[in-house]
């Protein structure tokens, strides 16, 4: 019996007392979790299909440690510019064994059950982490395209992310103008709630753009200003 399950964002095919590698769970080791999202069980020629997921399947596994895999080096370089960036990545992963396949929810053990609500909190977050790294991908693009070199994924992991659609008008505080506006938009900032976070590190990023310096931002008051206009907002 094989099952295609989704854990954490990745599909994956698994079978009983199969190991199997997938991003980090917030789950200590040796505790047990659920995955719900089965989108296909084959067992004996026999195979059933979800739309998407298959109702009332599961998959249970144990967690047997956590771990970090590969560095992975990331390097960006502008011809002509003197812009040079090198990162280096290790995925955060965490070592499953599968323990249990059930086609339906008819067999379902107590212990499965309560576990469910973990796993369903455990890919939350990790839908949270991956549209915050989507967004901070976007932003990069964003500046890139417009030629403002500056560390975007620093920035934005320090002051947060946000969507255009959650923009804030930035041009109620004094010293942003519409011009100033569009250009923060392009590397992420839309909110006063990410200007009031701006720390000393994060005003000298936003210094690489044209026409906003450090000292503009805090002879200006902009994060004291941000914070005053969040304090209205809510």
């Amino acid at each position: 019996m094989y099952a295609i399950v989704e854990i954490a964002g990745q599909q994956f095919k698994v079978a009983k007392d199969q190991k199997v590698y997938v991003h980090r769970l917030q789950e200590e080791e040796g505790a047990s979790v659920s995955f719900n999202k089965v989108l296909l069980v084959g067992d004996n020629g026999t195979i059933t299909v979800g739309a998407p997921a298959i109702e009332g399947a599961e998959v249970t596994a144990k967690i047997l440690g956590h771990l970090q895999g590969d560095k992975v080096i990331v390097f960006k370089k502008k011809r002509r510019k003197g812009f040079r960036k090198k990162n280096g990545h290790r995925q955060a992963l965490t070592e499953i064994q599968i323990e249990v396949i059930l086609a339906s929810g008819a067999k379902k053990k107590e212990a499965a059950k309560k576990e469910a609500p973990k796993a369903k909190k455990t890919t939350s977050k990790i839908e949270e982490v991956e549209v915050s790294d989507n967004l901070v991908a976007r932003a990069e693009n964003r500046a890139e395209e417009s030629g403002v070199e500056i560390n975007v994924e620093k920035l934005l992991h320090s002051i947060g992310t946000a969507t255009k659609a959650e923009a804030d008008d930035l041009k109620e505080i004094n010293g942003i103008g519409p011009a100033f506006e569009e250009k923060l938009n392009e590397v992420g900032v839309y909110t006063y709630e990410q200007i009031s976070k701006l720390k000393v590190d994060d005003r000298k990023e936003l210094s690489a753009i044209d026409g906003i310096t450090r000292d503009k931002i805090e002879s200006e008051e902009w994060v004291k200003q941000a914070k005053a206009l969040l304090k209205n907002k809510k």
